[in-house]
């Protein structure tokens, strides 16, 4: 245990911190389940509009530094490619 007042509220800040990154870590997981799922059950008006709200969040975590915004955007990137090769495959 520290004994510095100051490190002991760094170390509260930095647990609550971390809560609330995991946090929205596990949020983005789980949009990112349930993204694939609506794409590879080819509900793809559903999966685009999905997409558009994972894309927030994803824009949201960057922005705040939970994650970097090269990952969000290499992210968004593969996501929407992922949908418009869905699209093009099953109009093909």
């Amino acid at each position: 245990m520290p004994n510095r007042k100051s490190t002991i509220k760094s170390l509260k800040q930095n647990k609550k911190r971390h809560d609330r990154n995991k946090a929205v870590l596990s949020e983005l997981k789980t949009r990112d389940k349930k993204y694939l799922a609506l794409v590879t059950d080819n509900k793809l008006d559903e999966a685009k509009t999905y997409l558009k709200k994972y894309m927030v969040k994803l824009d949201e975590a960057a922005s705040k530094k939970i994650i970097h915004k090269n990952k969000a955007s290499r992210k968004a990137s593969r996501l929407t490619k992922k949908l418009n090769s869905t699209i093009s495959a099953r109009t093909a």
